[in-house]
């Protein structure tokens, strides 16, 4: 009998501005990972940003021509696999929206017919590792204590739940411990971080305390927007712990001392 093989999912990797222009070890730690898991990751070069800052900050109408963008440079892939929680939101969960929006104000179905192609198959990094490839343990060694700090996108919008921490745990070396108080937000959210500075600072202060009571090396997650702001305070109070992507923990593969 002849068997006939499955074809091999189109992936690509939607990077986000920020881990573009600040973190692109991240994206590099994603293509490792998803490469030594067998997957073919594809770089589409002409993505720009998503539409979550304009559409964010009021300006819902200029995010339209960014969404119908990503739609135009992602639709073709099988899965658009990020490492970015709160921009893949922006897509599973607004683009929807901005869809509804446009018929509501007579605009016709348009933008929502673009849209509808990427939104189901945008895929936060744990999502697909867990949801599409069926894995936990993705061959990692990660010798350090480790807490988790759920961020807000996806915790509450994509519903990650225990994806993150079972990835974490069944990392070799990694010593995961849990963080207080880890479902409260950490105050960065983007314009609130700007508009609001001196609540946004003290959140992140409390979040940053509530990280060091755990004795824990690093602070993890899965979104560098929420890093960025944690790892500011973290050097404002000058404190020993630093953050790290939950992506660049699940790419490393030191070798044990004793192989």
């Amino acid at each position: 009998m002849i068997y006939k093989e499955e074809p091999a999912l189109r992936v690509a990797l939607f990077l986000t501005c920020v881990n573009d222009t600040l973190y692109p070890d991240t994206g590099r730690a994603v293509v490792k990972l998803l490469t030594r898991l067998g997957v073919d990751v594809d770089f589409p070069l002409a993505q720009t940003c998503c539409g979550q800052a304009h559409y964010n900050t009021g300006y819902r109408h200029q995010a339209e021509p960014l969404a119908r963008h990503f739609s135009d440079v992602f639709g073709e892939y099988d899965a658009i696999v990020t490492p970015s929680g709160s921009c893949g939101a922006m897509v599973r969960e607004l683009y929807p929206r901005m869809g509804e929006r446009a018929r509501a104000e007579g605009r016709g179905d348009g933008l929502a017919r673009t849209l509808a192609p990427v939104v189901p198959k945008t895929y936060e990094l744990t999502e697909f590792l867990v949801d599409v490839l069926g894995v936990t343990d993705v061959g990692a060694y990660y010798p350090h204590t480790v807490t988790y700090h759920p961020t807000c996108h996806g915790l509450r919008s994509l519903g990650l739940g225990d994806r993150p921490t079972r990835l974490l745990a069944a990392v070799r070396g990694l010593d995961l411990v849990e963080l207080p108080g880890a479902t409260e937000c950490c105050g960065f959210g983007g314009t609130f971080s700007v508009k609001n500075s001196d609540v946004s600072a003290a959140m992140g202060t409390d979040k940053v305390r509530a990280a060091e009571s755990t004795g824990a090396e690093l602070l993890c997650a899965a979104d560098n927007s929420c890093l960025m702001h944690l790892g500011g305070t973290m050097a404002r109070l000058r404190t020993a712990m630093r953050p790290v992507h939950l992506a660049e923990i699940l790419a490393s593969t030191e070798k044990e001392p004793w192989s």
